[in-house]
């Protein structure tokens, strides 16, 4: 197949990690979510290899690296290197949820294609609306 489409509901309940890798069928790089519960201070951790990239998608994050505190908010985002150690905590009342890819070996270069001529129109107009 394709494509696969799910939730963060559809993937589990509960505090803690939701893969999404396996059930979305995702080989090219890792990704899960991660909920904390209020007032959670999570663990101080590093990588051997890969890079990970966080998406407050709900709620305010705080980043701690090498004793430097980082608030981020909803909508944030954060990249670490693999051997950079990080501890993610959630300070406040509401429950946090955290969207994280991981990868190695660098970038791949843009290789995206439009289908046709409406599609690259759609894609024209989207720059325009941003000036």
């Amino acid at each position: 197949m394709g494509y696969q489409v799910s939730s963060l509901d559809e993937l589990g309940e509960g505090y803690g990690f939701r893969k999404v890798r396996q059930p979305l069928g995702v080989t090219a790089f890792g990704v899960n979510a991660l909920v904390f519960p209020a007032r959670y201070e999570g663990p101080n951790h590093y990588h051997d290899h890969q890079d990970e990239l966080y998406f407050v998608h709900r709620g305010t994050a705080t980043f701690t690296f090498d004793g430097v505190e980082h608030e981020v908010s909803e909508g944030g985002l954060v990249h670490v290197e693999s051997t950079t150690h990080r501890m993610i905590s959630n300070r406040t009342d509401a429950d946090l949820v955290l969207f994280i890819v991981g990868g190695k070996d660098g970038y791949v270069e843009r290789d995206g294609h439009v289908v046709s001529d409406e599609d690259l129109a759609k894609r024209v107009a989207i720059k325009e609306m941003q000036q």
